[in-house]
């Protein structure tokens, strides 16, 4: 090939890079500035979701078995409200579900940033789950200040969950059939930009600038007042955008003349469970559980498993943050190409890339490096690694996925819907996650692995490989199933 050939084939590849890019400018102002609230509420939702337990134990002497039931009912209750957010989410509307979710979000943050500081000596009390539930244990500085915080954080779910809904909705409903797909993986950009920021606020809060973990929280509160200010000024309508290509569905002509019933969410509800494109769906959602749950693991046992393994100086916020960065940089090159290649295969075969992972951390730890909290931090990245990659392929396409099959005017629902197996399965990781760290990764673990005095069943490693071999199990059926689930669909598994 001559040079000349070489630079035009070079040429050809970015200008074709740009173009693709350019189906977003069919969007309007308001998916924009959906997108820079999804922004400032995932660097929030993230920032506050890891660091959640580790200021339980930290901050308000939570054990590590208590910490996890009060994070249970924060994660299970956000998932569960997904059940009925969908729905109120499309009653509601756009604006007025982003008005009451984030001002209700500013007060109850507010209250647990208040609660989280008003100690003097956090660290001196131990606090049990009965001591809490009967709001014996009291601060000398403010009353029941577990109480506070416990219900505030159970009383936040639902309106986290609500944002969740609306950026479902508000991504199919600024963008146009053309540029949905890119729309969609944008939109999982800015929330991985939103992640990567949220990592990186908890060692700036607590380890540059010295302050409480309670402090995300305040953080938390400010942000979600800018969110409103960006509504205010970016959401204004929220009219179906179709692209100059497209017509709105027509209706039937007796239709026309009839006024317009909104329905009720017991005939959304009703409508969504009679159609079998939603139980194929469900059953999907069901098969890859394994692999979502490795995102829960991240605020669930990660946090306090580095910190145990690499030491209490470890950087666990930053290590946090590299998976969303390498989420930003691989969809950044991705986006372009997103909608070029069958749908459900980089769904269910990212996935199973991202299961694998997890086995990285089942390797012993001698084989990385002689000093273990080195070891740990060369498994943490190559564990991190493959699962972004992983998570490039297929967890913006499980959105996308979602929106595609639900009808018009259901995609909340839908949503919500979907997160029945999810909450049941996380509901159960949250409740087991103390006990898991107690039986495999307990206080001073660390220095019983330096002496060599565990057992592979008795460490870490034995965590790890259970639920990896989970996760890989359910992608593997889903993959097997693929004819199935996309029976009747405009993909199918031969295409792309």
């Amino acid at each position: 090939m001559s040079k000349q050939a070489e630079h035009r084939s070079a040429w050809d590849v970015i200008t074709g890079y740009v173009k693709d890019f350019a189906v977003l400018k069919e969007t309007r102002k308001e998916y924009w500035g959906i997108q820079a609230i999804n922004f400032l509420d995932c660097t929030i939702y993230f920032g506050l979701i890891t660091v959640a337990a580790v200021f339980l134990s930290k901050e308000l002497g939570f054990n590590d078995e208590d910490a996890g039931y009060v994070v249970t009912l924060f994660t299970s209750g956000i998932t569960l409200s997904l059940l009925v957010s969908g729905v109120v989410t499309d009653w509601l509307g756009i604006r007025r579900s982003i008005v009451i979710s984030m001002l209700a979000m500013i007060v109850l943050r507010g209250m647990i940033a208040f609660a989280g500081v008003m100690s003097d000596t956090p660290h001196a009390e131990v606090i049990s789950w009965n001591g809490l539930i009967h709001g014996l244990q009291m601060n000398p500085t403010l009353p029941y200040r577990g109480v506070i915080v416990v219900a505030s954080l159970t009383l936040m779910a639902p309106f986290m969950a609500m944002m969740q809904t609306v950026f479902q909705a508000a991504n199919k409903r600024f963008t146009t059939g053309k540029s949905r797909s890119a729309g969609f993986t944008l939109w999982y950009l800015f929330m991985n930009v939103g992640a990567m920021m949220g990592g990186f606020s908890i060692d700036i809060v607590h380890k540059i600038l010295d302050l409480s973990y309670a402090h995300i929280f305040t953080l938390g509160a400010v942000l979600g007042v800018l969110c409103l200010l960006v509504m205010l000024v970016m959401v204004r309508n929220e009219e179906q955008l179709y692209g100059p290509d497209e017509t709105p569905e027509e209706e039937p002509e007796e239709d026309k003349d009839k006024p317009k019933e909104k329905k009720n969410p017991l005939q959304i509800i009703r409508d969504v469970v009679s159609e079998s494109a939603f139980w194929k769906l469900l059953v999907l959602i069901a098969l890859t559980l394994g692999v979502r749950a490795v995102f829960a693991y991240f605020y669930l046992l990660m946090p306090k498993y580095w910190l145990r393994t690499i030491g209490e100086d470890a950087n666990w916020g930053t290590l946090n943050a590299i998976n969303p960065f390498l989420i930003v940089i691989g969809l950044i090159l991705f986006i372009p190409i997103a909608n070029k290649f069958n749908l459900f295969k980089m769904l269910t075969r990212g996935a199973l890339v991202s299961a694998a992972s997890l086995f990285f951390l089942v390797v012993p730890w001698q084989i990385y490096s002689s000093d273990i909290a080195t070891a740990h931090y060369i498994m943490a990245i190559l564990f991190i690694v493959l699962l972004s990659i992983g998570e490039i392929i297929w967890s913006p396409k499980l959105s996308e996925y979602t929106a595609t099959v639900a009808p018009k005017g259901q995609e909340g629902t839908y949503l919500g819907f979907t997160m029945i197996p999810w909450f049941l399965a996380k509901t159960v990781v949250s409740l087991l996650s103390g006990h898991m760290l107690v039986r495999w990764c307990p206080e001073g673990i660390g220095e019983q692995m330096v002496a060599g005095s565990v057992s592979f069943w008795d460490s870490p490693a034995a965590m790890w490989l259970i639920l990896g071999v989970v996760a890989v199990v359910g992608c593997v059926i889903a993959i097997i199933l693929g004819p199935w689930f996309t029976a009747g669909q405009k993909w199918s598994v031969e295409e792309g």
